[in-house]
């Protein structure tokens, strides 16, 4: 790919239409696709200013949402879709064969970035499409509950959790265990669960950054 892309998209998985924002830089070495948290969406302040640092590092972008609006709505009201990690996977999954029909982004490796419940659907994803996602990175994630798939992830595994984020960083070492695949728990000094500490959103968009500058690579 040579020229800049940068478009509003929308990506159809089993009849739901998912708004996303594509950004892809000239001579990009992949595209990272992006896995929202628990009520959240592709416009978190936090997601888009990792996704800036990894422009910056020579990566595209997918920020999607994988609700649709009136999914989204009834979210908030109950919870009901949050956790479902077999319907966020299954359409992270469509994105990633979206992505490899897209003239523009076929011959890139994908990556994927998964916060809070996105990281369960990004590692079942990776396990569904072992030729095509390349990377994980995970942010403050519930590996956890990809429950089985974890065994079945063959990319590189970066795992990055908060110093005082106890919960979730237990709930991490739990999950890295059963990887198979490479891996890796970096654990962020003093940080909580969403990073707002000084530094702390910045250490781990470096770390996301030199992750996918390793591993992002084209395949066979």
């Amino acid at each position: 790919m040579t020229g800049m892309v940068s478009a509003s998209v929308t990506v159809t998985a089993a009849g739901a239409a998912l708004s996303g924002d594509l950004d892809v830089p000239a001579g990009a070495r992949g595209t990272v696709l992006f896995a929202h948290g628990s009520g959240s969406s592709r416009l978190s302040p936090r997601n888009r200013a990792v996704a800036e640092v990894l422009r910056d590092a020579g990566c595209g972008t997918l920020l999607l949402d994988l609700l649709t609006g009136a999914e989204e709505r009834e979210d908030e009201a109950t919870g009901v879709h949050r956790f479902d990690i077999g319907l966020l996977a299954g359409r992270l999954a469509h994105a990633v064969d979206w992505l490899e029909q897209r003239p523009d982004t076929a011959d890139l490796p994908v990556g994927l970035f998964g916060a809070s419940t996105g990281a369960a659907a990004a590692l079942v994803a990776a396990a569904g499409r072992p030729r095509r996602v390349s990377a994980v990175v995970s942010r403050g994630g519930r590996p956890d509950l990809a429950g089985d798939a974890l065994a079945q992830v063959a990319c590189p595994v970066l795992l990055l959790v908060g110093g005082d984020d106890v919960t979730v960083l237990e709930l991490n070492r739990a999950a890295a265990d059963r990887l198979s695949a490479p891996h890796h728990l970096h654990v962020v000094p003093g940080a909580t669960h969403l990073f707002p500490e000084p530094g702390a959103l910045e250490q781990v968009a470096d770390l996301a950054a030199d992750w996918f500058r390793r591993h992002l690579v084209p395949g066979p």
